[in-house]
């Protein structure tokens, strides 16, 4: 990323939670019958033929008591001052009627992966922008559902939620304040609805930016790994709540989590991979989760985790 930077090279990325096997791509050199992109509206591949019937989902999740397992551990080093945000996610089964590349170009998000039919993205979350010599990262953190009444109200009014956003934008603050200086909030909490096969969801999101140095092209790769794992699908503090992670979901994350974008030349755009359905074994997992705090209710924890097996649409 370094090079091609410098060289002004476009190119596609896509780097697991772990960090164990990043893949770079120069776009000239991609096979859209292996992988397809739409990152906010720049794209490959042609839209191919869609049965446009309805999205059907038939979830198996995994049970409360399993979850509240895993829930535990993560509350106990909460209680400790370990973490003040842990990010717990779980895997659901699912049957669904459509392919992967049929919802590839079903679905609507900023952010469209999919992936030798290995997985499949369709995220609403940024992970940064770069653009004009200056950094953006848009951090959400809050979920409800729209038809909740008074929904906006009550998400923003919501106090766990409050202390978790603080949290994160704390933190992703922080982070861009490795990589560049006058980091700022430009906005705080705002609100974006998101359609779904089966309801409404208002997201809470913020927006965070800096100024990069002149040669940041040179350092494109440097600035990037420097920020991960993303802090909203991490925690705070970031490493000792990586290993909390780690600990209470007894497996790894795989790509799920990670982060992937494209540099054009002159600019990046990248997305963080939730909303994120991946075949296993012959069989199909959507993987969800939310941020835990000491404010946090397991059972309304689990039903937000299922709430988010989606797959968002027109």
């Amino acid at each position: 990323m370094n090079r091609w930077g410098q060289e002004k090279v476009p190119f596609l990325f896509m780097v697991d939670f772990e960090m164990e096997n990043p893949k770079i791509f120069k776009l000239s050199d991609i096979d859209d019958n292996k992988i397809l992109f739409d990152i906010n509206g720049f794209k490959n591949g042609k839209l191919s033929s869609v049965n446009y019937e309805v999205v059907n989902i038939v979830k198996t999740p995994i049970s409360f008591f399993e979850y509240q397992r895993k829930f535990n551990k993560v509350f106990s080093h909460l209680e400790y001052g370990d973490s003040f945000l842990t990010n717990l996610t779980v895997k659901t089964e699912i049957k669904i009627n459509h392919t992967f590349r049929e919802i590839f170009h079903y679905s609507t998000a900023k952010y469209k992966l999919f992936y030798e039919n290995k997985f499949l993205v369709f995220s609403p979350e940024t992970f940064v922008k770069i653009k004009g010599g200056k950094i953006f990262s848009y951090p959400m953190k809050g979920t409800i559902d729209a038809a909740v009444p008074n929904a906006k109200e009550k998400i923003l009014s919501n106090q766990k939620e409050l202390s978790e956003h603080v949290t994160i934008v704390d933190l992703i603050r922080n982070d861009l304040s490795l990589v560049a200086s006058n980091v700022e909030v430009n906005r705080f909490r705002y609100i974006e609805e998101i359609r779904t096969h089966s309801k409404n969801l208002l997201q809470v999101s913020s927006e965070i930016s800096g100024v990069l140095s002149g040669d940041f092209e040179k350092h494109m790769g440097d600035v990037v790994v420097t920020l991960l794992p993303a802090g909203s699908i991490s925690g705070a503090p970031k490493q000792k709540t990586i290993e909390i992670i780690k600990n209470a979901e007894g497996e790894k994350r795989g790509f799920y989590t990670g982060v992937f974008g494209y540099f054009d030349g002159e600019s990046l755009d990248s997305g963080v991979m939730i909303r994120y359905i991946e075949q296993a074994h012959e069989k199909i997992f959507y993987r969800s989760g939310g941020g835990i705090t000491t404010q946090s209710d397991a059972h309304a924890e689990y039903q937000e985790a299922l709430d988010k097996v989606y797959v968002p649409v027109n």
